[in-house]
């Protein structure tokens, strides 16, 4: 199996020349399945979501889309508690889809929310509801498939300053190892990561892709190309700069806001 991962393309403040470099790939290799995990749009207005859904709806493989923060509407607070999906509608059978293939499937976990118990509505929060419906699906394929976990938001509970990230994460994270699950694949934080994390039940591998939009961190624009096979999963973090995976992999998944902005402006 070979996915195209990628993440966090904020039409809006896309990076139009990546995003032509990432269409003309997926053009020409034809991966098994590309998975977002979120974060489409800058601020969720018309004409973002409009752009954002006729460059996934051209890509023309197996595609399934996670919800990021930034994807609720951000200025019509009613829409975002009654309809916050409705400005997906281009492209609605994508959003939190499960694909199947023999031996192997990808199975979607919700981390955003229309409101949290704090401020910003930033971070993820892994409501039960959510938790119980990803690990329902994933008890209900096939003994032996080899299952990754499509998110948005990097499931660690906390910073090491002790800020909550996100909510319910360590409980998500143990149950996914739980279940043998090989890898959780996230966006959110606009650096490309292939880390292992402990739990309660065991090890859990996290995959983050970086970004496709001109919000750079500390790496280039870049997506994440998952080989899996027989010896496991193999990431290559392909990026605009032509460096290594391991050059532009980040050591440890990034708790903070964007250089030079504050978390107000994340919003979204």
């Amino acid at each position: 199996m070979t996915l195209f991962h990628i993440s966090d393309l904020h039409f809006g403040r896309e990076d139009r020349v990546a995003l032509d470099w990432v269409s003309a790939a997926i053009a020409a290799e034809q991966p098994d399945a590309v998975l977002i995990t979120g974060d489409l749009t800058m601020r969720a207005r018309h004409r973002e979501f409009e752009a954002a859904c006729a460059w996934i709806g051209g890509l023309g493989v197996p595609t399934t889309v996670e919800v990021g923060n930034h994807d609720l509407p951000y200025f019509n607070l009613l829409e975002r508690f009654t309809r916050p999906y409705r400005r997906y509608r281009a492209i609605e059978r994508l959003i939190e889809r499960e694909l199947d293939f023999p031996g192997f499937a990808v199975v979607p976990l919700k981390t955003t929310t229309r409101a949290q118990p704090r401020w910003p509505w930033v971070e993820g929060w892994v409501r039960p509801a959510a938790l119980a419906q990803t690990l329902a699906a994933i008890d209900a394929l096939p003994r032996d498939t080899q299952i990754v976990v499509t998110a948005h938001h990097p499931l660690l509970e906390r910073a090491p300053s002790g800020r909550r990230l996100t909510i319910n994460g360590e409980a998500a994270m143990a149950a996914l190892a739980g279940r043998k699950v090989a890898a959780v694949l996230t966006g959110h934080v606009h650096d490309p990561f292939d880390l292992v994390q402990e739990t309660a039940a065991g090890p859990l591998r996290m995959i983050g892709a970086g970004t496709l939009s001109t919000r750079l961190r500390s790496s280039p624009a870049s997506y994440n190309r998952i080989v899996i096979g027989p010896q496991g999963i193999a990431v290559t973090a392909r990026n605009r700069a032509h460096q290594s995976t391991a050059a532009v992999q980040v050591d440890k998944v990034p708790t903070g806001p964007l250089p030079g902005e504050s978390a107000s402006l994340l919003l979204g």
